[in-house]
Order: C-alpha cells, then structure tokens, then sequence
C-alpha cells in the first residue's frame, strides 16, 4: 500500500466527492470507505450507487452512512442497468450537491484510494480536465495476480479503440480517474450513452473532442480480493461496437 502524498491547504480542503458504484460488493465496500475516509483529504465525501444487489450492499451502504452521515452518501437504484448509468447517475448527483471536482473508482479495491490525493495534486497543479490512474503509462503496474486472459483482452481492447478513435491516452478503459465540475458540465452527461464499461471510452472520446487535457499518472491496479467481475459477454459486444458508434454519435461535436 502506497503512503499518501500530504496535499498543502487549500488543495487538500477540495470539495471532492468519490462516486462507488456497486453490485454485489458488500465485502469490499466498508474497506473501500475506511481507506477512503483515512486520506488527508477532508473535503472528501463519498457516493455509492447500488443497483439494488442481492448480497445486500445497498443495507452496507446505509450502515456506513449511518456511522459517518457528512462523508457518505447512497443512492439507491431500482436495478442492475449497467456501470454506465450508475456512474451517470452518480456524477450528476455529485455536481448537484457542489462538489468541485468528481473521482470515479471501483468498489472492488482493484483501484487504489491512497493515490486519489496524488491524482488531486497533479489535477491542481495544471490545466487538465481530467486526471486518470493509468495501468499502462511509464510506472504503472498491474497485479502479478491478474490472469493473463484479463491482460491479453485490457491490452487488446485499448489497441483496438486507439486505432479506431486515434485518441492519444494509453489506458482509454481506465476506470480511475478525477475530473474537474467544469469539465464534467461541458461534456454534457446527457450526451452519454454508454450503458456497460464502454462508458469510459465514451467519456475519454468526449474530452478529448471537446478539447480537454487529460493527464495520466501511474497506479498499480490489484486484482480483486472478494466477489466476481461482473464483466459479462454483452458487455464485450457493446464494448467491441461503441467505437464506431462514437464516430457517428459525435462527429460533429465541437466546443
């Protein structure tokens, strides 16, 4: 586990709301929060969207919220629509409630919370819309644990979305990342319609096309401890064909 870098005031006081979403994590998600709340970031609230999942994350959900009422938030979903809508949803709820800048992060500890007030840090230091935890920039990392089917596919995938879409970041379906309110608010989250994990591609396109810079920096992405990938064959096939759809979707957007 990396030490968390000590941000100066008043970055480290940034209104920064990290939105979780969940299905079927409620082994992870109280480790997520409390290594989440232990950074030196005291601006930081949490939001967990769940998608109503059987194992009884959303009831987790609560209990944290219970325990620690001015860091963390739920909202409840009536079903499993997929990570898109939840993140959608999430991030328009944090822009509503004032947060200045809106982290995105997996439930399943596979992203580490300690490096969130690095990628603050490098957020505020320039002019980057977006900050993004990139596996695959200079010393990046991924789990040894990680099976070499998932590696094969990561890899694959962001060679066949780079040569399509020509966008220039390395980790194009990275999940980790900080953006800035003002970016998320030009984007348009109306504009997204990804449903699955192409969301991600989705949004890099988007910023990219309306001319934002996008920074990575190096994380080192574990591999899941509890729970299962909820990675599913519609969701590759989605995945396979957003590209093209984003060429047509948004080829005339402009900012």
């Amino acid at each position: 586990m990396i030490e968390p870098v000590q941000l100066p005031a008043p970055w480290r006081d940034a209104r920064l709301t990290v939105v979780v979403p969940t299905y079927n994590e409620a082994g992870n998600l109280p480790v997520l929060v409390e290594r989440l709340l232990a950074l030196p970031l005291p601006g930081l609230t949490i939001l967990v969207t769940d998608d109503n999942s059987p194992d009884g994350t959303g009831e987790v959900a609560d209990k944290l919220a219970i325990e620690q009422p001015d860091r963390v938030r739920v909202a409840h979903r009536a079903g499993k629509e997929g990570l898109g809508r939840a993140y959608v949803d999430g991030i328009s709820r944090a822009l509503d409630s004032g947060a200045e800048y809106v982290a995105q992060m997996d439930a399943d500890l596979s992203h580490p919370p300690e490096a969130l007030p690095g990628m603050l840090g490098a957020l505020l230091s320039t002019r980057a819309g977006v900050v993004i935890g990139s596996r695959y920039v200079p010393g990046g990392q991924l789990d040894e644990a990680w099976p070499l089917y998932r590696r094969a596919l990561s890899g694959w995938a962001n060679f066949y979305v780079h040569t399509l879409l020509q966008v220039r970041i390395r980790d194009l379906t990275a999940g980790f990342k900080i953006w800035r309110a003002d970016a998320l608010r030009d984007i348009g989250l109306d504009r997204v319609q990804s449903n699955g994990y192409s969301f991600q591609v989705e949004m890099h396109y988007l910023a990219t096309r309306l001319g934002h810079t996008i920074l990575e920096v190096p994380i080192r992405f574990e591999e899941r401890n509890d729970g299962e990938s909820k990675m599913t064959t519609a969701t590759k096939i989605e995945s396979a064909l957003m590209p093209f759809k984003l060429r047509t979707r948004h080829r005339n957007i402009r900012r």
